[in-house]
């Protein structure tokens, strides 16, 4: 779960809000609270956050409106409708219309948990993915990074990405191998054995 996420609960429905309110302040999230769509979206002007719950029927401005105006803002804002059963076919059109996902009312208190946790999980991740390939070049054959600094000889380098992230952050990269690496790796030294370029050790 990214640390001290901002979610802006919007409902007209007090009990709702603040169930909402105290689930997510348990699980360490920063909530501000809206009990309208009007208010909601004069939020939105003003500040930005990290995912959005938001009632879908709500008097003059509803959930859809607040779900355009959001997406419009930023593309990639998370927005989870909440929906009574009878609402099914506006919680389809919600979807389609960019939210991010919906949960039927009563929600329940763990499934909402989680899949907020994982919606903002993925967001980071793709914030962090379109950071680095905005801001890196990497070889597409050797897998090198050019480095933002020249060498001593004023001239572009390339390092590899152990060296890049050690530079950058400090940090060491811990190694390992993936199962597709290993079991190729496998199938190619099963592969030598058979041609008798190597010869299995004997114990």
């Amino acid at each position: 779960m990214p640390q001290q996420a901002s979610i802006l609960i919007v409902d007209d429905e007090e009990l709702i809000r603040e169930s909402l309110r105290l689930d997510f302040q348990d699980m360490g999230y920063r909530t501000e609270i809206a009990a309208s769509g009007e208010e909601a979206c004069a939020l939105l002007q003003e500040k930005e956050y990290d995912l959005i719950v938001t009632d879908l029927i709500m008097k003059e401005i509803g959930g859809l409106e607040v779900l355009r105006q959001a997406k419009g803002k930023h593309a990639d804002q998370i927005v989870f409708i909440l929906t009574g059963y009878g609402e099914l076919n506006s919680a389809i059109e919600a979807l389609r219309l960019g939210a991010d996902d919906y949960l039927l009312k009563p929600y329940n208190h763990d499934e909402l948990m989680l899949r907020v946790a994982k919606s903002l999980t993925g967001r980071t991740l793709r914030q962090k993915v379109q950071f680095y390939e905005s801001m890196l070049s990497i070889c597409s054959d050797c897998k090198k990074v050019r480095d933002s600094e020249p060498d001593e000889n004023g001239e572009e380098r390339w390092i590899s990405i152990e060296e890049f992230v050690s530079k950058t952050t400090g940090s060491d990269l811990s190694h390992g191998i993936c199962p597709d690496c290993y079991r190729r790796k496998m199938d190619e030294l099963s592969e030598m054995i058979r041609r008798g370029r190597i010869k299995p050790r004997t114990p």
